[in-house]
């Protein structure tokens, strides 16, 4: 038995063995990537920007950018790379690394998200006391508790997953090193720490998940008994981008983390995890522009300004 002081790195699992299909896997999730991550940085901009925005739903909408725009950056950027130059060493340094900002992320995006389930929760059933309730403290709170939140599941997990013991296999079968498919590759025959910080994690997503739920089911029980039509449309507007954002989040997230890790990975399940790292941090800009009204404004103010400053700007100065 090998001790993990002796391991430099592990071989991760490559899309296919034909350069050329790498080569197209690559660029294509290079264009994802890029989408996603200017999507996020938009909505960041904006938000920061525009003085309508600066609202607990937004404030909250901001760090859930910030934290998607992470996320995809953790794991894309290196599945490309290692795409390109037909390379899938990782070292075990970068996988430490890995394995802590992606448990970081995920668990501080889930705190994130419960804490926006709070504050439509409050806007809804409360809209006389949201001021109060939701202030800008309460919300850096919220949002820094999340963040600690996140920080210590990064810690256990990788701490408790890097305390194992590695053999002669050092094939991580997924494009990222990631808790489960580490633990399928260990020689260790008691994984207590690891098991015991995977209960934990458990026991907070269904915390979380039941915080949402009960938060939704007081929002549409409020909601349904709207007699004006407009407060009802205003209600589902600001709340279904949201709810689409969670069931998105949990759907890929138990389909990649539920799933028993195979011996020899196939297609399937490499798709299954990309979604997971892929389609959240994509799409969440997206539902967020197309539902929000909003945010559709402040983005025609910007173009429009650019837009101004470009042609009109230059004319000024030149005519100077």
């Amino acid at each position: 038995m090998t001790n993990l002081t002796a391991v430099t790195g592990f071989f991760l699992m490559e899309f296919s063995d034909s350069r050329e299909l790498q080569v197209v896997h690559a660029f294509l999730f290079l264009l994802i990537y890029v989408t996603s991550l200017l999507g996020n940085l938009i909505i960041i901009i904006l938000v920061t920007l525009d003085p309508c925005l600066q609202t607990p739903m937004y404030f909250f909408l901001r760090n859930l950018s910030f934290l998607d725009a992470c996320l995809i950056s953790v794991t894309v950027p290196k599945l490309i790379l290692d795409s390109l130059t037909h390379r899938s060493l990782i070292s075990l340094p970068g996988c430490v690394v890995q394995v802590f900002l992606v448990t970081h992320l995920a668990a501080s995006e889930l705190s994130i998200l419960t804490g926006m389930s709070y504050d439509r929760y409050v806007a809804v059933c409360y809209p006389l006391h949201y001021g109060t309730i939701m202030s800008r403290a309460v919300c850096v709170r919220m949002t820094a508790a999340s963040w600690c939140t996140g920080s210590l599941f990064g810690v256990l997990y990788s701490a408790g997953t890097f305390s194992l013991y590695f053999c002669d296999s050092r094939k991580v079968p997924q494009f990222f090193c990631d808790v489960p498919s580490l633990l399928k590759i260990s020689c260790s025959k008691t994984h207590i720490t690891i098991d015991v910080t995977v209960v934990s994690g458990v026991i907070f997503g269904i915390c979380c998940l039941v915080c949402i739920g009960y938060s939704y089911i007081c929002i549409f029980n409020i909601v349904f008994k709207m007699q004006s039509l407009q407060r009802k449309s205003k209600a589902f507007s600001t709340c279904l981008p949201h709810l689409i954002v969670v069931t998105t989040f949990l759907i890929t997230a138990t389909s990649a983390y539920l799933k028993p890790v195979p011996d020899s990975p196939h297609l399937v399940d490499f798709l299954l995890t990309v979604f997971y790292a892929v389609l959240p941090p994509s799409l969440n800009p997206i539902i967020y522009s197309l539902r929000n009204k909003e945010i559709k404004a402040a983005l025609g103010k910007i173009l429009w300004k650019i837009f101004h400053y470009t042609f009109y700007g230059k004319n000024n100065r030149t005519s100077m």
